[in-house]
């Protein structure tokens, strides 16, 4: 097993849409990540873009992501030094949109994290798993497909594409 984030929890709850991530009124003032990070969940909790650090974990329950398909759902979190999204389900845009752009979307059960807990993402032979900080036991998580993981991994799209060319199955 080999990790590959390793980040302090900021827990959120169900049903975080896209327009709670960052307000669409936002993107039209500006689409620059270092900007945006500033507004990001500002109507969830005013004081929260000011409180995270690079490397922090989202980690939601069901349904996150939900509402518009606005890319810049994702540009804000990755704008904010966050590199994974830990749910136990996502909206199919957001979730596409996070593997478009090198956010890695992680889909487990996630009732048992905490704020501030701090865990592991391990690669394991049959996917991913998490390992909370002081516990015995990892969380599994559901399987990315290869081509998936492989894109993340390029940090996106457009760089997967710009190294292969075409898509390498």
């Amino acid at each position: 097993m080999s990790v590959l984030f390793t980040g302090r929890v900021r827990k959120l709850g169900d049903d975080i849409d896209t327009d709670t991530i960052i307000q669409s009124r936002r993107k039209r003032e500006t689409l620059d990540p270092a900007e945006l990070k500033n507004f990001l969940l500002e109507s969830w909790n005013p004081d929260f873009a000011a409180s995270v650090r690079d490397g922090d974990i989202l980690v939601a329950g069901r349904n996150f992501g939900c509402g518009s398909a606005m890319e810049v759902a994702v540009t804000v979190v990755l704008g904010a030094g966050i590199k994974v999204v830990v749910a136990e389900s996502f909206a199919r845009t957001y979730f596409r949109n996070a593997i478009n752009n090198g956010l890695l979307p992680v889909t487990c059960p996630t009732s048992g994290f905490q704020e501030n807990d701090v865990f592991e993402i391990v690669a394991t032979d049959t996917g991913l798993a998490i390992r909370t900080a002081g516990d015995d036991h990892d969380v599994g998580a559901e399987p990315l497909p290869p081509v998936m993981r492989a894109i993340v991994e390029a940090g996106g799209l457009v760089p997967y594409l710009g190294r292969h060319g075409d898509f390498q199955i």
